[in-house]
């Protein structure tokens, strides 16, 4: 079993006011410890954490681990943790057993005794490939973080979720390439443009967690593959270039039928040609798939009319979500 990380304190002070710095992701509400009163006096953290829509790219490189591309999109989870320094430590909901962990990790490394109050709520659904898990994860680790003043920049949250399961990558800002069985960053390869995904969820649950634990089989000709569209993947985020990317997350769509199928793969590439999509998008260990479309565009408004359009017609549910641009990660940043 990988050892629970050692606490790190943060490494920059509170703003006044109680704001931690740009790009923590939270915030926190400290009195003086020595005012501290169980269960009367409370440090207060919030924070909350972007899910994905499935993944931009997903599989295996030559020689190395499995990995994943992260497609930020507008749907969230959020954590409040108030600390009671001589009180139990009691987790709403209470079968978020994971974030319960981690919470317990973090406390017992602050070296007293201490509980508190964890809430979570958010509008991921479970069980889809949106990376609900992870993210429920990455607000507790920013919340509790908050409260108690220990470091929670991306790489000390990798370190804090290492031990707990295979984690989304969704701790970091943009697109990132990352190794999710390892819990670590790949690479960084910048924001998306902006982007609408329509998207249609073929209904039940996949246990993401399970099946990332599951060895896959790629051959040396796959692994090849996978490595030449993670780096067109790269040069085309970098280039401000959706049409690139959605040629690459096409291909990973299509890749992607023997691990986990998808019953409307044939069915939304048609839309997605016909509309005059960037692509197809897919949720590679969930039940999504989703139609990629330029906002840029001039003709956006017609063709995402006309995608939920088709989508709706198919098995499933519709929905819409936004890619996260880096100006969306800013204006979170300073929410």
């Amino acid at each position: 079993m990988t050892p629970l990380p050692t606490a790190r304190p943060a490494p920059t002070a509170a703003l006044p006011g109680g704001t931690v710095p740009s790009g923590s992701g939270a915030e926190q509400e400290r009195p003086s410890s020595a005012s501290l009163r169980p269960g009367v006096d409370l440090r207060t953290g919030t924070a909350r954490a972007f899910g994905t829509f499935g993944e931009l790219l997903q599989g295996a490189l030559p020689g190395g681990p499995e990995f994943l591309v992260t497609l930020p999109v507008d749907r969230w989870a959020r954590a409040r943790f108030r600390l009671d320094p001589g009180g139990p430590l009691r987790v709403f909901p209470s079968h978020k057993t994971k974030t319960r962990r981690v919470a317990e990790a973090m406390l017992a490394a602050c070296g007293r005794p201490a509980g508190g109050v964890l809430l979570l709520d958010g509008d991921l659904p479970v069980g889809k490939g949106m990376a609900s898990s992870s993210a429920d994860l990455v607000a507790t680790v920013r919340a509790v973080g908050a409260a108690v003043g220990l470091d929670t920049s991306p790489a000390e949250v990798e370190r804090w979720l290492r031990p707990i399961e295979p984690t989304d990558g969704v701790m970091h800002p943009g697109v990132v390439a990352f190794d999710h069985r390892e819990v670590r960053l790949r690479e960084r390869l910048g924001g998306l443009p902006a982007a609408t995904v329509v998207g249609v969820d073929e209904g039940g649950l996949l246990d993401t967690v399970a099946f990332n634990r599951v060895p896959k089989v790629f051959s040396p000709a796959q692994r090849a593959e996978y490595a030449e569209l993670l780096a067109e993947l790269g040069a085309a985020v970098r280039a401000g270039d959706l049409a690139r990317v959605g040629t690459v997350t096409t291909r990973s769509a299509v890749l992607n039928q023997r691990l986990a199928p998808k019953r409307n793969l044939d069915a939304v590439l048609a839309i997605a040609e016909r509309v005059g999509a960037a692509g197809v998008v897919c949720a590679h260990s969930g039940t999504l798939l989703g139609v990629l479309l330029d906002e840029n565009d001039a003709d956006h408004g017609p063709r995402l009319a006309a995608a939920l359009a088709a989508c709706s017609t198919l098995p499933g549910t519709t929905t819409t979500v936004r890619a996260l641009t880096p100006q969306d990660m800013e204006l979170s940043d300073a929410a």
